[in-house]
C-alpha cells in the first residue's frame, strides 16, 4: 500500500486523526470519551496479522495472550524523505521500534510472564506505505488460563475490553478467523452486548484460505451482511501466513499475493468489487468511518469540554489558590484572604444577599425566640409576702425601703443572662457558619468573647434600675387602674401599688433588652467583625503562625491539584478543538 492509499484524501482526513491524537496526549480521555476504533478478538484470531498488515511493523505473534497491555497504533501516511520510522512511547519514555521493544514495554507494564496491565502503549510508524489511522489493539480473549495467570485472567480481560468498546465514541473493530463458527465468537457476542443493532460495529474476516471446502456460500452470506447484520459491515482479508513470514516474503509482496488469492477465487472474487477484501479496503474503509464518526462527534465533544471547564473552575474557586511555601508570599496571601473575606463580610452586614442562605432571615428567628423568652418571664408581682419578707431589711414593719425594690428586679434581670448567652451562642454558630462558607480559611479568626462582653456590660446597666419618668408613667398607667402623673408625686408611694409599680418596670426592661442583645450582636459581631479583623491582620502577620492559619487539609490540597490537572487537559483540549468547530 503505497502513499496513494488515500493520499488524494490526505488533506481532509490527517487534522481530524491528528486532532483525537493530541486530545489523547494531553490525556483528556481521563475526563471524557474519544472516537476512537478498538481492535477486539479472540486469543489467535488473527488482530496481529491485521495490524502488522496495517503497520507494516511485525508484532509479536502466537497461540497465547500476545497483546497484554492496551496498544494504540497510530499510522501517519509521510512522503519525502522518510521510508519508515516507529516509535515506542510508555510512562513518558520514547523509544524507537520493534517487536522486541513492545515485549520489553509489556513486561515493564504488566510485568514479565502472561499477565495484562490496563496502561496504554503508543506505537506510531510513520511511512510512505501505511494510511492515516489510529487503533487501539486489545489483548484476545482467552477463555482458559495456562500455566501463570491467575484463574480469573478471562474476566480481567473481559472488563478490560469492556471498559473500551461499552463507550458509545468506539467503533469495534472485531477479528473472527473464517473457519470458526462466526455467530458464536466471543468477541463478537460482547461487541453486540453493547451494541445490539450494530450500528458502530465492523467485523474483519480472516484466514479465508484455511476454512473448508462447501462453506464458501455460507462465509460469503455474512461478508454480505446477510446473516449478523451490521452497519459498518465486514472486510475479509488474507494476511500473511506463518510460512510467509518464516520464508521472510516483504508485506508489499504479501498484498499481491492477497489481491491475486481474491481475484482468483471462485466465490470471493466479488468481494474485490463491492471493495470487501484486501488490507487496502479496510485501510481505506477504517480511516473514512474513523473521520466520519470523528467529524459526528465534535459538537458534542465540545459541549462537553465547555461543561466540564465550567464545573471545575466553579469547584475550583471552592478550593481557591493553594497557599504559597515562602513567608512573605505567604503573608501576602493572607492578606489578599482577610481583605476579601472583610469586603465580604461587610456586604453580609449589611443585608446583600451574596450566598445561598440569607443571614438576616436566620437572625431574625433566633431573635424571635430571645422576645418569646423574654415575655414568658413577665410573671406578676402579686405577693405580698414576697415583697414584705423575702427582701425585708432592718426596717421597722410599716416603712419601705426602695432597697428592697431594686433588689426583686435585680434578681429577675439575673435570671436573664443564661438564656441571652445561650441565644448569643446559637446566633454565634449561625454567623460562624456563614462566615465559613464565604473563606473557609478564617474560621479560626473568629470570636465572640467582645459580643459577650458588652452583653455582660448591659446586665450590669440593667441592674441600676434606671428609666426616664415619663417612660415610666407611661407604663405604669398602661398597667394600674388608677392613672399617675409627675405632679402626683411622691403621693402614689403606696405599698398596694408596688405590685403594678415592679411589673411596669419590668416591662420596661424586657422592652430593652428584647431589642438591645439584637442589637448588641449585629453590631459586634457583623459590622464591628470586619473592622476589628482589618485590626487584628498586623497582629496576625506579625506572629508566626501564618503557616498554621493558612494550614491545609491534606485532602484540599489533593483535591486542588486534581481540578488544576483537569483545568489544564480541558484547557488544552479546548485550544486544538477551536480550529474545527
Amino acid at each position: 500500500m503505497k502513499g496513494e492509499v488515500h493520499h488524494h484524501l490526505e488533506e481532509s482526513i490527517r487534522p481530524y486523526i491528528d486532532l483525537i491524537d493530541t486530545l489523547r496526549s494531553v490525556g483528556i480521555q481521563k475526563d471524557l470519551a474519544l472516537p476512537t476504533i478498538v481492535v477486539i478478538g479472540d486469543q489467535s484470531s488473527g488482530k496481529s496479522s491485521v495490524l502488522e498488515a496495517l503497520s507494516g511493523i511485525a508484532l509479536p505473534r502466537g497461540s497465547g495472550i500476545v497483546t497484554r497491555c492496551p496498544l494504540e497504533l497510530r499510522l501517519r501516511n509521510v512522503t519525502g524523505g522518510v521510508s519508515w520510522k516507529a516509535v515506542l512511547s510508555y510512562h513518558k519514555k520514547k523509544i524507537e521500534k520493534t517487536a522486541e521493544r513492545k515485549l520489553r514495554a509489556q513486561n515493564e507494564l504488566a510485568g514479565k510472564g502472561v499477565k495484562i496491565c490496563d496502561d496504554l502503549i503508543t506505537l506510531e510508524v510513520r511511512s510512505a506505505d501505511v494510511c492515516d489511522l489510529t487503533l487501539i489493539d486489545l489483548p484476545g480473549i482467552a477463555r482458559v488460563p495456562v500455566q501463570g495467570q491467575p484463574q480469573d485472567i478471562g474476566n480481567q480481560i473481559k472488563r478490560l475490553i469492556m471498559k473500551f468498546i461499552e463507550k458509545q465514541e468506539t467503533i469495534n473493530m472485531v477479528v473472527v478467523p473464517c473457519n470458526t463458527d462466526i455467530a458464536t465468537t466471543e468477541a463478537l457476542r460482547m461487541a453486540q452486548e453493547v451494541d445490539p443493532e450494530g450500528i458502530r460495529t465492523l467485523a474483519i474476516l480472516t484466514k479465508p484460505d484455511l476454512i473448508d471446502r462447501g462453506t464458501e456460500k455460507n462465509i460469503l452470506a455474512v461478508v454480505q451482511n446477510k446473516v449478523i447484520p451490521l452497519r459498518k459491515g465486514y472486510v475479509m482479508v488474507k494476511c500473511r501466513g506463518q510460512q510467509q513470514i518464516d520464508e521472510k516474503i516483504p508485506l508489499v509482496e504479501a498484498t499481491q499475493i492477497e489481491r491475486d488469492f481474491f481475484q482468483n477465487h471462485d466465490f470471493f472474487r466479488p468481494l474485490l468489487d463491492e471493495n470487501k477484501a484486501t488490507v487496502k479496503c479496510l485501510a481505506i474503509k477504517l480511516t473514512q468511518d474513523l473521520v466520519s464518526h470523528i467529524k459526528k462527534s465534535l459538537p458534542k465533544l465540545d459541549e462537553q469540554i465547555k461543561k466540564q471547564l465550567w464545573d471545575v473552575r466553579n469547584e475550583l474557586k471552592e478550593c481557591e489558590a493553594g497557599p504559597p511555601q515562602d513567608l512573605k508570599g505567604a503573608k501576602q496571601f493572607l492578606i489578599k484572604i482577610l481583605t476579601k473575606f472583610n469586603d465580604k463580610i461587610k456586604s453580609l452586614s449589611f443585608g446583600e444577599l451574596i450566598i445561598k442562605d440569607n443571614l438576616f432571615v436566620q437572625l431574625r428567628t433566633e431573635y424571635k425566640k430571645w422576645n418569646d423568652g423574654l415575655n414568658d418571664t413577665k410573671t406578676s408581682f402579686d405577693s405580698l409576702k414576697e415583697l414584705s419578707q423575702n427582701y425585708r431589711g432592718r426596717e421597722l414593719l410599716g416603712f419601705s425601703n426602695y432597697r428592697v425594690f431594686e433588689m426583686i428586679l435585680q434578681d429577675r434581670v439575673a435570671k436573664l443572662k443564661e438564656p441571652a448567652i445561650k441565644s448569643l451562642n446559637s446566633i454565634k454558630g449561625t454567623v460562624t457558619h456563614l462566615y465559613v462558607q464565604l473563606e473557609p480559611k478564617i474560621k479560626g479568626l473568629l470570636q465572640q468573647a467582645k459580643t459577650e462582653q458588652r452583653i455582660m456590660d448591659q446586665f450590669e446597666m440593667e441592674s441600676m434600675i434606671y428609666t426616664q419618668d415619663p417612660i415610666y408613667l407611661k407604663f405604669l398607667n398602661e398597667i394600674s387602674s388608677d392613672k399617675f402623673s409627675e405632679a402626683q408625686l411622691p403621693a402614689f408611694d403606696i405599698k398596694s401599688k408596688y405590685s403594678e409599680m415592679l411589673q411596669a418596670y419590668y416591662e420596661i426592661v424586657v422592652q430593652r433588652m428584647a431589642d438591645q442583645l439584637p442589637m448588641l450582636i449585629s453590631f459586634y459581631m457583623l459590622k464591628e467583625t470586619a473592622q476589628l479583623l482589618c485590626t487584628d491582620m498586623l497582629s496576625i502577620l506579625e506572629g508566626a503562625n501564618v503557616s498554621e492559619l493558612l494550614f491545609e487539609d491534606s485532602d484540599v490540597s489533593k483535591r486542588r491539584k486534581y481540578l488544576q490537572s483537569r483545568l489544564g487537559r480541558l484547557t488544552a483540549a479546548q485550544e486544538a478543538l477551536s480550529d474545527f468547530i
